[in-house]
């Protein structure tokens, strides 16, 4: 229907506009078994990769497995994971699948090390207990992580998290191999920097974080490279990208890198968060926070994922606001 957003198949540019490339069979899947050391939790670790609950990229399946299309370096690819035994067995299909199987051990946290983390506070102990199978994850992928979080920027989770569903959708690709029905790959660098503004208004997207993504594909090589580097220089070369500063560089290394001291700073709630379970103070901003997760230096984001987990949250006296790089426009 003119009009509707609605996804489109997958295209390939040609002169005078867009071809549809038909869905291929898909071809046997690439598989691979790993053994983690220690209790390990598919949800709590692959989690923050999921942008809401109707994320094209990402399915939870009622069996337990996790499905992910990412568009790796060796191009797309789909993996699916789950625990069998004591074990994880991973099946991957497309361009990108022995690059997702090889990373798979540092996906699942394999980088990450729990031991370094020692709790100074009874909450932190207690869902520590609680949560045994966490581990950071880390993706080795940059854009996959950056442009969603610039969608967040200044609004509310679910206006982002519909304008990543949209434009996936309409302009990714499927997902390769028998993946759930609906599952896509995110669009290529030049694909995100020719979709027109009337779509990124469609989607709820203004100008501002348009540009953003726009500029940030502009430079996808530079990026990607930040992924070979300490997650401060990461964030600091994020952050030459106009429009992209603490908040997002924060919540873009996180998952690309597992970086377990990358604390996310410019968020409306969660100095409020941090503030209420470790010294009761609903009120803190930054450098509150910033000072009563300083013990914790070198595992300040593992403090935070903790007290998120842990369920313990100020009361809300007031409606949801957005969130975002404030002050960074």
């Amino acid at each position: 229907m003119a009009g509707r957003f609605a996804p489109r198949p997958a295209r390939t540019t040609v002169r005078g506009g867009y071809v549809a490339v038909p869905r291929q069979a898909p071809a046997p899947a690439r598989t691979r078994e790993w053994a983690p050391e220690g209790p390990l939790d598919l949800g709590l670790v692959l989690g923050p990769l999921r942008r809401g609950p109707g994320d094209p990229t990402f399915r939870a399946a009622p069996d337990g497995s996790v499905w992910r299309a990412s568009r790796t370096p060796c191009g797309p690819g789909t993996l699916r994971v789950r625990m069998r035994g004591g074990r994880v067995a991973a099946e991957a299909w497309g361009p990108g699948a022995e690059w997702l199987l090889e990373g798979l051990p540092e996906l699942l946290g394999a980088a990450d090390d729990p031991s370094a983390f020692t709790p100074r506070h009874r909450l932190l102990a207690l869902t520590g207990r609680r949560r045994p199978g966490l581990r950071l994850t880390r993706t080795g992928l940059v854009l996959e992580s950056l442009i969603p979080s610039v969608l967040e920027q200044k609004v509310t989770t679910v206006e982002a998290y519909r304008a990543w569903r949209l434009l996936v959708r309409r302009y990714g690709e499927p997902a390769p191999g028998p993946a759930p029905h609906g599952m896509h790959v995110m669009p290529e660098p030049r694909t995100w920097a020719l979709i027109p503004s009337w779509d990124w208004h469609r989607a709820g997207v203004d100008d501002k974080r348009a540009s953003t993504v726009l500029r940030a594909v502009r430079v996808a090589a530079r990026l990607e490279q930040a992924v070979g580097m300490a997650p401060a220089q990461a964030r600091a070369r994020l952050e030459v990208v106009p429009g992209i500063g603490p908040w997002t560089s924060a919540e873009t290394v996180q998952r690309s890198h597992g970086a377990a001291d990358e604390v996310t700073t410019g968020d409306l709630h969660l100095p409020g968060i941090v503030g209420w379970a470790l010294a009761g103070d609903r009120h803190a901003d930054d450098a509150v926070m910033l000072e009563l997760l300083e013990p914790y230096a070198g595992q300040r984001h593992r403090a935070a994922r903790l007290i998120l987990l842990s369920g313990r949250v100020p009361p809300r006296r007031a409606p949801r606001r957005p969130v975002g790089d404030i002050g960074r426009w």
